[in-house]
């Protein structure tokens, strides 16, 4: 049997790992716990899946105005960088590598989340999605457009969550500037009305992001432990859509990545048909492969199959699983073995406890 391109080892001068499958960030909600502080159940599960070449964790709220989900942990306070080092070194233990995603929502939040705060974004536009607060879905509110002050800090922010990354244990950390959180809502038109320096042109709109990747170089925190995550075709999640400016502005800013060193740039396939917008582009590695000269991660509806030929055909050099490794925590073993995968309980995905979580078993053969 030929060699399976996922499974071959991946080096280059910031990320040496096993193998090609990474394990991409979920949000689970299991740190139920008044200070969302990273638990045992949390380091069981990630342990359970440390033969990924990679392990991105759940999104991780940078500060308590990130907040947008109950029961996910953040990286702010002492105790969670404390348990954070439980997961690490856990992970480490089993031979496994893990960055952790730092996540700031922005508008996709509510006041019950934020002591009766309202959510910040680049502009006071309501998204109007739906959040899950502690009484139950709400709809979301018209965020509070930032000040600068508020973005200078939510900068310095990112600049600590990455110090208190590199404190915990993690191998590198992934900038979250994707999925319609607050990144993609600096960056998307229609979510960025602004007419200062944060708004109006294409540079503009990106520069919070570049401002973060400045600030945590100058913190003195290497640059190949930092990913990004973009998704240039998202459409229809969270208020988001595309508009002439939309792929220009990714093309911009993945261009202008190159002269970053990052340790990779995670790109996301489109989550829904976008055959006939005229502002998407359909194939996101193929466009991205060629303007991005760093390690490439893709993501995006990928099973086995698609896995290995985006690799053979050279559009990409890692693949993201999602939801396939929640039910299937050997994920690795499987594709090695061709064991069927398990289905998972989407009951579970979001709900306190071990049921879902850490109760799938790996197969034998």
């Amino acid at each position: 049997m030929t060699e399976q391109p996922l499974l071959t080892p991946y080096h280059s001068d910031k990320l040496n790992l096993n193998n090609r499958v990474v394990m991409a960030p979920m949000t689970r909600s299991r740190a139920d716990n008044p200070g969302n502080v990273p638990n045992d159940l949390m380091v069981e599960y990630y342990t359970q899946r440390a033969t990924a070449g990679l392990i991105i964790s759940e999104g991780v709220y940078v500060s308590a105005e990130a907040v947008g989900y109950i029961n996910v942990p953040g990286i702010y306070t002492p105790e969670q960088v404390a348990g954070w080092k439980n997961v690490t070194s856990a992970v480490h233990a089993h031979g496994g590598k893990i960055f952790v995603q730092l996540w700031h929502v922005g508008r996709i939040s509510h006041p019950d989340l934020l002591d009766g705060n309202l959510p910040l974004s680049a502009s006071a536009l309501n998204p109007h999605a739906q959040v899950y607060t502690p009484s139950g879905m709400k709809d979301t509110v018209a965020p509070a457009e930032m000040t600068v002050a508020q973005i200078k800090k939510t900068v310095q922010d990112f600049v600590q969550g990455a110090k208190n990354a590199l404190e915990a244990g993690f191998d590198g950390m992934e900038i979250h500037s994707s999925n319609g959180y607050l990144f993609h809502q600096f960056f998307n038109g229609t979510s960025n009305h602004r007419t200062d320096e944060y708004g109006g042109s294409i540079e503009n709109r990106a520069r919070l992001l570049f401002e973060v990747l400045d600030g945590i170089k100058a913190a003195g925190v290497d640059l190949g432990k930092v990913g990004a995550r973009l998704n240039p075709s998202l459409d229809g999640l969270f208020g988001m859509t595309l508009d002439a400016e939309t792929i220009p502005t990714f093309d911009y800013i993945i261009k202008r990545l190159n002269d970053y060193g990052l340790a990779y740039l995670h790109l996301s396939e489109p989550f829904t048909d976008v055959s006939k917008n005229e502002f998407a582009e359909q194939h996101i590695a193929k466009r991205y492969r060629p303007l991005y000269k760093g390690t490439l991660i893709i993501n995006g509806g990928f099973d086995q199959d698609k896995g290995n030929k985006v690799i053979a055909d050279g559009d990409a050099d890692l693949v993201a699983y999602g939801t396939l490794f929640i039910s299937n925590p050997d994920l690795v073993a499987r594709f090695a073995q061709h064991v069927p995968l398990a289905p998972g309980d989407r009951n579970t995905f979001y709900v306190a406890g071990p049921k879902g979580y850490i109760d799938y078993p790996a197969a034998t053969k």
